[in-house]
């Protein structure tokens, strides 16, 4: 293409995009500003403006930040958020106003006093396949000893899934753990797991907000195949100082914010630790030794108000889980153990460029270790040390721009890259007295980029479209990968209050999490892609129906999806994370040689009936699905189900407040068993072996084990039924909440895993039977928390 052929495209192009909306808007204004939670300075997410003359309206972003820009005249602008008192202001719009809100909390406000003001409904928003949930509303959901967990109460919406019994893992449509994209403050959590899954790392006493995103992805989004799951850390009280605490059976938690400088500058800490390693002391007693357990994490934020332009943000997690052994006597001293940790900081800067530009740069760093230990110490000359670790660490830069040239069209555009090193497996050994240290020890080192455009419109007061475009780009060792993705949601509105909804998104993953578990275990290793190991890539379309019934603050979604999945990877019959080279050979081996790579099917259809606020709230939720896998060199090359496909799955949630002194809640679940593989039957048989010699004579009989086709059989049905009762006492400026919960209330004997087991008779037969290992009876729990 000549360059002056180019400039007779470009220049119409730019004076088209640049100058026609300015001409559009000379008899337009705008009206922008923060809206924050009164009394603390938070700046609260997903708040609706909306103008009831005009029919139409906008929403504040991630920041509080919002922007609509509509004719001049005299309105009535209605602010409104769940759990919050709606304020109306009216103005008078004959310039560019600049209006800063503060909404005030209204957690016992009842339902029927919001319905008269306007809400985000589902029918009207163009995403679909999202989930939101209420931080208060996770923290009323009865929970394993008490432990309130995000990660568990997404699993009790449609579409997603736990791995086992008590984990907090997520499976996606279809996804595997690896494939959630799991951000905290714009950073990346890779291992997202405490106890060895049966909790999450993230405190919900530190969190703002939770969305998780299962499909129809919007083109600011990459990375990964099955969901995004998005939260914000609280910015921290800038009027007073505030604080809330809590003891469970297993853990205690604290958080205190406050003013740094008021309503200029504030701060969040929150720390939360288990005493499990005190409570096991007694049990876990050892000759000459100790044994023990732990996790803690901490979160911190830091923020400062520089102005109506510019705002500062700084934010970081730590989190470790560590078991040990430690032995010591007259000759040596031994220890052993394994702990896996977390580490995230981002540094955040909004800037305003006007009042419909907005930006944000993050400069993002994020670190996730797993190490396992043995040492043997006769003196310090003479000992042998043993360590096998690996992990991931990030180093990345983003870059958001958000602009607002009229109130039915939102422009998205931005760039992020993002270094990454991995150490996929290592093993150092340091013997002095042998004379010997070696270590395999190898980095990979890569870097992944992306730069997308997404353009939200509303079309004829009927259509509302979001169309996106997203190139992403890998590089490791020299061998490039550019992906082109793109994405589509559009919602047309079929009559008042009711919209079919459909998505397509394209998604590339590049980075690969090995596991021969399937239950999120801290020996997982993250691999990059390479020249033999392809980025896996998925294709996922969905339709849907989604009604709001008013009058009782319903909605009601129903949504079909079908999800093909290419190049996903898993370990080859038999593998491990951990290997031992051998020594004799001079082959290189490397993690590469576990793996296999195959394909990917998800398709099915959900229904969510939900009610996020009133003295009576929760969901219903049920799912319908099949998920199979297909791998060369996994059964024979067949399709099978994946272990966590599961065909049917339903999910109950009930919170009443009976008054402010009491909320009752109970969830009931149930789910199709889990897909495993179990012996058809068991034989002797006569097996030479030529090693010794060519004779018979030197043959033994050996059992040998028919398995059948992969995944063939069925776990029994899960379902179990938790309930909890809150009290909350209010004395003066502390609250106190003591809350008695049952986890497993009917103690159903959930499977966790199964084994064969032979019995022997008097007359030689043998008799196998399949046993059944459950883990979690009926479990009371007591915990205790103040607010202050």
């Amino acid at each position: 293409m000549s360059k002056n052929h180019f400039k007779k495209i470009i220049i119409p192009l730019l004076v088209f995009f640049l100058i026609i909306p300015f001409v559009n808007a000379q008899s337009k204004h705008t009206l922008s500003g923060y809206i924050k939670e009164k009394g603390s300075g938070e700046l609260l997410i997903g708040v609706n403006i909306y103008f009831p003359s005009l029919q139409t309206g906008t929403v504040s972003n991630n920041y509080g930040f919002y922007s609509i820009t509509i004719p001049s005249g005299i309105y009535n602008a209605v602010f409104s958020y769940i759990g919050y008192k709606p304020e109306s202001k009216k103005l008078d719009l004959n310039k560019d106003i600049e209006l800063n809100i503060a909404l005030e909390s209204s957690i016992e406000l009842e339902g029927v006093e919001i319905s008269a003001q306007k809400q985000e409904r589902i029918s009207e928003v163009v995403q679909m396949s999202v989930v939101d949930i209420p931080i208060e509303q996770i923290k009323n959901i009865p929970a394993l000893f008490g432990e309130k967990d995000v990660f568990k109460a997404l699993q009790l919406m449609p579409g997603i899934q736990n791995g086992t019994e008590g984990s907090s893992g997520i499976y996606v449509r279809g996804g595997g753990p690896d494939q959630n994209l799991i951000i905290l403050d714009d950073a990346t959590v890779y291992n997202a797991n405490h106890l060895f899954g049966f909790f999450s790392v993230f405190n919900g006493d530190a969190l703002k907000s939770i969305e998780l995103t299962k499909g129809g992805f919007p083109a600011r989004y990459g990375g990964r195949l099955s969901s995004v799951i998005e939260m914000n850390m609280k910015d921290g009280n800038k009027e007073k100082f505030t604080g809330e605490a809590g003891i469970g059976l297993i853990s205690s938690r604290l958080t205190l914010e406050g003013p740094i400088i008021k309503d200029k500058a504030s701060f969040l800490i929150s720390a939360r630790r288990t005493y499990i390693d005190v409570l096991l002391q007694p049990f876990m007693k050892l000759e000459n030794g100790k044994g023990g357990y732990y996790f803690y994490d901490l979160n911190a934020k830091v923020n400062y108000d520089f102005g109506r332009k510019n705002k500062l943000y700084l934010s970081g997690y730590f989190g470790r889980d560590k078991f040990y052994l430690k032995q010591k006597d007259d000759f040596e001293e031994m220890n052993a153990g394994l702990y896996w940790q977390n580490q995230t900081a981002t540094a955040r800067w909004n800037h305003l460029f006007n009042n419909k530009l907005f930006a944000n740069a993050s400069l993002i760093y994020s670190n996730y270790k797993l190490d396992i230990y043995s040492e043997e110490i006769e003196s310090a000359d003479d000992y042998f040390k043993l360590e096998y670790y690996s992990g991931i660490e990030d180093i990345s830069f983003k870059y958001d721009l958000q602009y607002h040239p009229h109130p039915d069209h939102i422009i998205r555009t931005g760039i992020i890259s993002t270094r990454h090193l991995f150490t996929p497996s290592a093993v150092v050994i340091d013997a002095p007295a042998l004379d010997e240290f070696e270590s395999n020890a190898k980095k990979i080192e890569s870097l992944e980029s992306g730069i997308y455009i997404e353009d939200e419109f509303k079309y004829k007061s009927k259509l509302k479209v979001n169309a996106g475009f997203r190139l992403s780009h890998f590089i490791n060792n020299k061998k490039h990968y550019f992906n082109p993705e793109p994405r589509l949601a559009a919602s047309y509105k079929l009559g008042k209050n009711l919209s079919m909804k459909a998505s397509y998104a394209m998604m590339n993953q590049y980075i690969h999490l090995l596991s021969n578990t399937g239950i999120g275990l801290p020996t997982d290793l993250w691999v990059p892609s390479t020249d033999n190991i392809k980025p896996q890539q998925s294709q996922q379309v969905a339709l849907g129906f989604a009604k709001d019934f008013i009058g009782k603050n319903l909605s009601l979604s129903l949504e079909g999806y079908y999800k093909k999945m290419d190049n996903i990877i898993g370990y080859k019959e038999g593998a491990s994370f951990l290997y031992i080279e051998d020594p004799t050979s001079s082959q290189e081996f490397s993690w590469e040689d576990n793996i296999t790579n195959g394909k990917g099917w998800s398709y099915g259809a959900e229904v969510l009936l939900q009610r996020k606020y009133g003295k009576f709230s929760g969901w219903i939720g049920y799912t319908l699905s099949w998920t199979q896998h297909q791998f060369d060199e996994i059964n024979f090359g067949k399709k099978y189900y994946a272990r966590y496909d599961r065909r049917h799955d339903i999910s109950v949630v009930a919170i009443y407040k009976i008054s402010k002194k009491f909320t009752l809640s109970g969830t009931w679940v149930y789910g199709t068993g889990s897909a495993i593989t179990l012996p058809n039957a068991t034989f002797k048989g006569v097996t030479h072996n030529g090693l010794v010699d060519d004779k018979f004579n030197n043959s033994f009989f050996q059992t040998v084990t028919d398995y059948g086709e992969k995944n063939s059989s069925r776990m029994a049905a899960y379902h179990r039924m938790d309930i909890g009762i809150q009290y909350h006492k209010k004395m003066k400026k502390v609250t106190h909440t003591f809350e008695f919960s049952v986890y497993n209330l009917y103690s159903r004997q959930n499977p966790f895993f199964y084994y064969i087991e032979d019995s022997y008779y008097s007359n030689g037969t043998a008799k196998s039977e399949l046993k059944q290992v459950s883990i979690f009876p009926i479990l009371p729990s007591l915990t205790y928390s103040l607010k202050f």
